[in-house]
């Protein structure tokens, strides 16, 4: 089978979409078809750097025009006409061409929580997602909370296939691989107590709940810092931590390379990662991964993704994530010990093999439509 995967809207910093597609061209050239990955113009040499799998340039680089070419000519271009399915792995697919699509859904909140993202995105997104739900061949939702959002929101929408993420179970591990140095390099103390936050900073991930709830706890705790490692997204972020008081003791990282959250994760007195809600939520996996304490949200995919791995607080709710961080931060070095290995192993159900398995699944009904 031959795919043609579209990987011209991940940025040059990865975060978890990104993350995502760069997995799956790692590893799709590896499991069978004939991959061809159509990239933005001059940005051929990383991607084949990271897959090993042909890539073209075919897509301009400017965000309007980029939206506007995958809409209009890439659905007719000489590589779509020349496999038997195209993948948008970003909820987008081309409007005109033969090729049958396979598009990604990886999460619904443009539609459930539209407050939670700039507005121009809101009304591209709710459109490209509604498109592709009556027009692609196959859906891939990302977990099985996407599934069902699908069903709810997208009425007579195109065959799910639940393909959840994996994790790189080799960088994340329970192993100490040089931290320290990691930690040298990165021009952090080795020696630090923090909580450590990953993601995105925007309105969804529950940062000023977070930053509240550190100030209840930073005042008992007088060792305890904050550290949050995301690139800058769009919101208050920066106000909600001049505001904090504990701010002198709130540390932004900004956007953390991948080879450098392993040691963060490992380190951490927990992670915390409280969001409204999510797709999947990945750093909650690859935090477990590390045998990390992770603290997350109640009734949310990253529930169901920690598998009572993870300590719970009510999405929102300032006192109820407060008490978590306590719980977190008070477990002695034999309580965290004795949870690292349970965690790891639910950790490692989740493979991007078995994602990649799931992917195929969905090919192989594109095709077959």
């Amino acid at each position: 089978m031959r795919v043609a995967l579209d990987v011209s809207a991940v940025p040059a910093q990865l975060t978890g979409a990104g993350r995502y597609v760069v997995e799956i061209a790692k590893r799709l050239a590896h499991s069978g078809p004939d991959v061809t990955l159509v990239s933005r113009r001059g940005d051929e040499e990383r991607w084949r750097a990271w897959s090993g799998a042909p890539v073209v340039g075919l897509v301009p680089t400017g965000r309007a025009t980029r939206l506007w070419y995958e809409a209009w000519r890439l659905g007719t271009s000489e590589v779509a006409r020349g496999v038997d399915v195209w993948h948008g792995p970003h909820y987008t697919m081309p409007h005109r061409g033969a090729t049958p699509s396979v598009v990604t859904i990886h999460d619904l909140t443009f539609f459930t929580h539209p407050q939670w993202h700039e507005r121009a995105k809101v009304a591209y997104f709710q459109r490209a997602i509604r498109y592709s739900a009556a027009n692609a061949a196959a859906l891939i939702a990302v977990s099985d909370a996407t599934a069902r959002l699908i069903d709810e929101l997208l009425p007579g929408h195109a065959p799910v296939v639940i393909a959840p993420h994996g994790v790189d179970l080799t960088a994340f591990s329970l192993v100490d691989v040089d931290d320290a140095v990691t930690f040298e390099r990165a021009g952090l103390a080795g020696d630090a107590a923090y909580v450590l936050f990953v993601g995105t900073l925007e309105p969804r991930k529950g940062l000023d709940v977070l930053i509240e709830a550190f100030d209840q706890v930073a005042r008992d705790r007088p060792e305890l810092e904050l550290w949050i490692a995301g690139k800058a997204g769009w919101g208050e972020t920066p106000e909600v931590v001049r505001r904090a008081g504990s701010r002198q003791r709130i540390r932004r990282l900004g956007y953390v390379d991948q080879a450098v959250l392993p040691a963060l994760m490992r380190r951490a007195r927990c992670v915390a990662y409280p969001s409204w809600a999510e797709g999947f939520g990945l750093p909650v996996l690859e935090a477990l991964a590390c045998g990390g304490v992770v603290v997350t949200s109640a009734g949310t995919v990253m529930e169901e993704v920690a598998g009572g791995h993870a300590l719970l607080a009510e999405a929102g709710d300032v006192a109820s994530l407060a008490a978590a961080l306590v719980a977190a931060n008070d477990l002695d070095a034999g309580a965290r010990a004795a949870r690292a290995p349970d965690a790891r192993r639910h950790a490692e159900r989740y493979t991007w093999e078995a994602s990649i398995a799931r992917h195929l699944e969905a090919y192989d009904l594109a095709a077959r439509a």
